[in-house]
């Protein structure tokens, strides 16, 4: 039996309102999953910026996906709705998880490619490193359960190889403090059917975007 408590974390990021993409493959899962798991929901806007925002359209765009969530029926009192950038523990625990995994790693991401395209010299760093804010996200609440379609799945195995390195590279320190013989979970997918993948009404062979 797992010793961490079972605890779901998602996040959304705020580049656009939410579109029926986001509320089939997730915000429908999401409601479903409050009344099981103890749920934590959060804007991802310090991911949004990883490619130019306008500031003002983000911090709009901030507001209304929160309050996407809470009119598509999750429950605030009950599960917790947050922006990343109000959390400054997201960005330092990023920090600490870049000295852990490895630049192979990342190379290895197939978003960062579809998403750089034939310039990838002139991509962000963000952009590259995109994954690790991801498993910052995840680790730092120790959630046990991550909600994911197919595009995202590649990053959640990233997140789990780096929660093992950590556990495995200060095993000693972790078991000294009372951890016992782990301090991050391995975050598992949680994949549900159909839905998960909703494609563009533009062009059927990409996944539908908020843009």
């Amino acid at each position: 039996m797992s010793p961490f408590p079972q605890r779901v974390f998602s996040g959304v990021q705020s580049t656009g309102n939410l579109h029926l993409g986001n509320y089939l493959g997730a915000i429908v899962k999401f409601v479903e999953l409050q009344k099981n798991f103890d749920c934590m929901y959060c804007v991802v806007d310090l991911h949004a910026i990883t490619v130019p925002q306008d500031p003002i359209a983000l911090k709009a765009n901030t507001r209304e996906i929160a309050a996407a969530f809470i009119a598509c029926g999750i429950d605030p009192k009950e599960n917790i709705v947050f922006n990343q950038s109000q959390v400054p523990e997201h960005a330092e625990l990023a920090w600490v998880l870049n000295c852990v995994a490895r630049i192979g790693w990342l190379n290895r991401m197939t978003q960062f490619k579809d998403k750089a395209g034939k310039d990838r010299e002139n991509a962000s760093m963000g952009l590259l490193d995109y994954p690790v804010l991801m498993a910052a996200d995840i680790l730092i609440y120790r959630a046990t359960h991550v909600p994911v379609g197919d595009d995202q799945k590649q990053h959640l195995e990233l997140a789990r190889d780096i929660a093992q390195k950590f556990n495995n590279d200060f095993s000693e320190s972790i078991a000294r403090n009372g951890f016992g013989d782990a301090f991050f979970p391995l975050p598992e997918p949680l994949i549900s059917g159909p839905a998960t993948r909703v494609m563009s009404l533009r062009d059927g062979t990409k996944k539908m975007s908020k843009s």
